[in-house]
């Protein structure tokens, strides 16, 4: 089998996510991903698709990522990792990952904000006098 690559996106963050078959090696822009990732719930959000479909162990990957916070970027790699294993086998990964919202792009973006205004929605206090 050869290389499966995906993009995952989530707010501001871009993920080039590369899937080839290996020991289960996570490296996220040239770093293990224990060292990326220092919380834990960030390293079981990578890590949910393997979960998912039973293939921990079974695949390397290899990230390169851009853009956004913390959260935004793992969300964009577990999408990235869902995409690529949906492209290796369809009728295995992709109804499992597919249950669990894996392929689903979250297109929820930060609002701008407005002149005039302290933020997107919020408004200075009016005074009448």
């Amino acid at each position: 089998m050869e290389q499966k690559n995906a993009l995952g996106r989530r707010k501001s963050a871009v993920a080039r996510v590369y899937l080839a078959p290996g020991k289960g090696n996570v490296t996220i822009n040239n770093r293990p991903l224990n060292e990326y990732f220092k919380q834990e719930n960030l390293v079981y959000i990578v890590n949910q698709p393997f979960v998912v479909t039973k293939t921990e162990g079974q695949f390397d990957v290899k990230v390169n990522i851009v853009g956004g916070g913390t959260k935004g970027q793992a969300e964009a790699i577990r999408l990235g990792i869902s995409r690529a294993l949906s492209n290796l086998d369809r009728e295995a990964y992709r109804p499992a990952l597919k249950a669990e919202g894996f392929l689903t792009r979250d297109s929820r973006e930060v609002e701008r904000k407005k002149p005039g205004q302290p933020g997107a929605r919020a408004h200075f206090q009016f005074s009448k006098r």
